[in-house]
């Protein structure tokens, strides 16, 4: 439950970054030597990491990875990746490469993801899987791979890892292509590791990562900086919120993701930025948001996957900004957690916003400033982005925000409200 209050005041340090965690562990874990890894985010998602990475033979503990020189061990039963998409298909690409079988699954929302984007380039490479219509659970038999030319018809980070991880145990040159850029945290650590591998952009936007096969990662201590995504949340809210004032410590500002800080300063918002240096080759520094009016914009194209996780707390920023906002070029959204486009439009109409549902994305009429949000009871649909986007727009509402589902939030940050309850004291 969600009541308006006073505005948002404070400094705080955010949890660690959701990608780069999963990425500490799996990459240090198929590496040579031991590595201590600080600030790794406490959620569902990357414990769900650590237990697979367990039961494939890798010793670790809490900071801490002994890395297994790419000789995993077959798991005794089936691996549960539980709400983490990441885990999947990033593991896909790791257990393409071993001589054994494995089997994988999650839950309910997992089993309903599409797995076809990663399974499709790693079987051109040799890999053989079984998966009931493109979905978990997945069965994958590794063995030798060939590398080659994969063209993919997504810009999706996990796709690109899945396919580099299976890449370093390959033979040949591998050559990966997408439509747009994805987040680049992978190709940022295993440069770090000790892997030689090249990046280009085209004049139409496409982006290649040309990397050789058969390259040993060596274990490197990761500090984990906090996660940008989970920022935006805190930033929306101190926007929204009259009198507000917050600054957020030890962001991750990987430009590959800083989309959301982009739109929400066109729509007029106060954000101040401090770059203090770099953590394990990634920047970081300093946010400083005040509350601020905002106008409509558009959000669409090659910004997409700079901020796809951000969209729905975006769509509450667009709800209480001044004239229309159309984000377009989001289809991705409608196979997350949950279908986040249909979720987030059925949230703001409850909450007394006119918002129009298009296939790859939604018109929202703004509110304008000094508007407030109708109490509604949200349904977050298994979501934790879903959830913490509804709690914000609550933020602004004319009575009590009722969020069902609101234990979703566990996955990814569940600090989160305990957060926004330190500011707002």
């Amino acid at each position: 439950m969600v009541r308006a209050g006073g505005p948002l005041e404070g400094s705080i340090r955010l949890p660690g970054d959701k990608s780069i965690s999963h990425r500490a562990l799996i990459f240090n874990a198929i590496a040579c030597g031991r590595s201590r890894i600080s600030g790794l985010l406490s959620a569902e998602d990357v414990r769900s990491t650590a237990r697979c990475l367990g039961a494939l033979g890798v010793s670790l503990g809490e900071d801490w990875v002994e890395g297994a020189s790419g000789a995993l061990s077959a798991p005794a039963g089936i691996l549960d990746c539980g709400n983490s998409g990441t885990t999947l298909r990033l593991l896909l690409g790791v257990l393409a490469g071993q001589p054994f079988t494995a089997h994988l699954t999650g839950d309910a929302s997992l089993r309903r993801r599409p797995m076809g984007r990663v399974i499709d380039p790693l079987t051109g490479m040799g890999a053989q899987f079984e998966s009931s219509q493109g979905t978990p659970p997945v069965t994958v038999q590794g063995g030798p791979l060939q590398a080659g030319h994969i063209v993919s018809a997504v810009a999706s980070a996990q796709v690109k890892s899945a396919v580099l991880l299976a890449g370093l145990q390959s033979t040949g040159e591998l050559v990966f292509t997408e439509p747009r850029r994805s987040r680049d945290h992978t190709e940022r650590m295993l440069a770090a590791m000790g892997v030689t591998l090249h990046t280009e952009v085209a004049a139409d936007g496409r982006h290649t990562v040309r990397m050789s096969g058969s390259q040993a990662l060596h274990c490197i201590d990761v500090d984990v900086p906090g996660d940008l995504s989970s920022a935006a949340f805190l930033l929306v809210a101190a926007t929204i919120v009259p009198g507000s004032s917050i600054c957020l410590e030890g962001v991750g500002l990987n430009p590959t993701r800083t989309g959301t800080l982009d739109v929400l300063r066109r729509m007029g918002a106060d954000i101040g930025q401090v770059e203090s240096g770099q953590a394990s080759g990634e920047p970081i520094g300093t946010l400083r948001v005040l509350s601020a009016p905002l106008h409509g914009t558009e959000i669409g194209g090659a910004e997409i996957p700079r901020l796809i996780d951000e969209l729905p707390v975006l769509a509450v920023a667009a709800a209480l900004a001044a004239g229309e906002t159309r984000i377009r070029d989001a289809a991705e959204l409608r196979v997350k957690e949950s279908d986040r486009i249909s979720a987030t439009v059925a949230f703001l109409r409850a909450m007394g916003c006119e918002v129009d549902e298009t296939e790859d994305g939604m018109v929202i009429e703004g509110l304008g400033e000094g508007a407030s949000l109708a109490p509604a009871r949200v349904d977050a649909s298994g979501d934790h982005r879903i959830a913490m986007a509804a709690a914000v727009a609550g933020l602004r509402g004319r009575g009590e925000t009722v969020v069902d589902g609101a234990d979703a939030i566990a996955t990814s940050f569940p600090e989160f409200p305990g957060i926004l309850e330190s500011l707002r004291a």
